[in-house]
């Protein structure tokens, strides 16, 4: 298996972290390389990680090396700790006005937030690499 190479247009280093947007939330999550290609996110190496910004607004979520480590290890990550992050995603978004967006359906179509809930977040489990 060759080793995966970085996004960035006329850049052959090796990648090594992962780049993945989270639109709704503003928010841009660089972590450790993804065990596996995703089509939606964007390998980068140290040199393109290191320089990463993001648009005025936005908020960036690193995932270091130390908890990389742990996973290396063999520790997964825990529901608490995946929670956390979920959160952490969540509460660094800009809030949008106090009423709850409406779908094409009206307050309770789809797209709507349910009452004294959160909308439906953009995280999701990916399967081990073991």
């Amino acid at each position: 298996m060759k080793p995966r190479r970085c996004s960035r247009s006329a850049c052959s280093a090796a990648a090594i972290a992962t780049l993945t947007y989270a639109y709704a939330e503003s928010t841009a999550v660089l972590g450790p390389l993804s065990p596996f290609v995703e089509p939606h996110s964007y390998d980068l190496c140290g040199v393109h990680a290191d320089r990463l910004t993001v648009p005025l607004g936005w908020a960036v979520v690193r995932i270091e090396a130390e908890q990389a480590e742990h996973q290396q290890a063999g520790q997964e990550p825990t529901s608490d700790d995946i929670e956390a992050l979920a959160d952490a995603v969540r509460d660094s978004a800009p809030r949008r006005g106090s009423e709850p967006p409406t779908g094409p359906a009206g307050p309770a179509g789809p797209g709507a937030v349910p009452p004294g809930g959160r909308g439906r977040g953009h995280l999701r489990a990916v399967p081990s690499p073991s």
